[in-house]
């Protein structure tokens, strides 16, 4: 009778040892899973940072050509008016003049 009565608690603490075993081998693949999203997560937030930045660099080059294109366009407007003022006008113009006289 002593004899069953140990084999059933040997058996009942191996039983238990492997449960404890099984739920550290879970407790352990949550962990792991948990690591693997938030790494994906900040790689996530790097990969939309990065990609605002570029954004954000090219609207400011874009802006840039802009400004610099309307610079040109004034500059070359005053050109006009000053030779305008003297009475001097480009072969362009010339050429315009005398399409619209036709």
């Amino acid at each position: 009778m002593r004899e069953r009565e140990r084999e059933r608690r040997a058996s009942e603490r191996e039983r238990g040892e492997r449960e404890r075993e099984r739920e550290e081998r879970e407790r352990e693949k949550r962990e792991r899973e948990r690591a693997r999203e938030r790494r994906r997560a900040r790689e996530e937030r790097a990969r939309k940072r990065r990609e605002r930045e570029r954004r954000g660099r090219e609207r400011a080059r874009r802006e840039r050509e802009s400004e610099r294109e309307k610079r040109g366009a004034r500059e070359r407007e005053r050109e006009r008016q000053r030779k305008r003022e003297r009475g001097e006008k480009s072969e362009r113009e010339r050429e315009d003049e005398r399409e619209t006289e036709r």
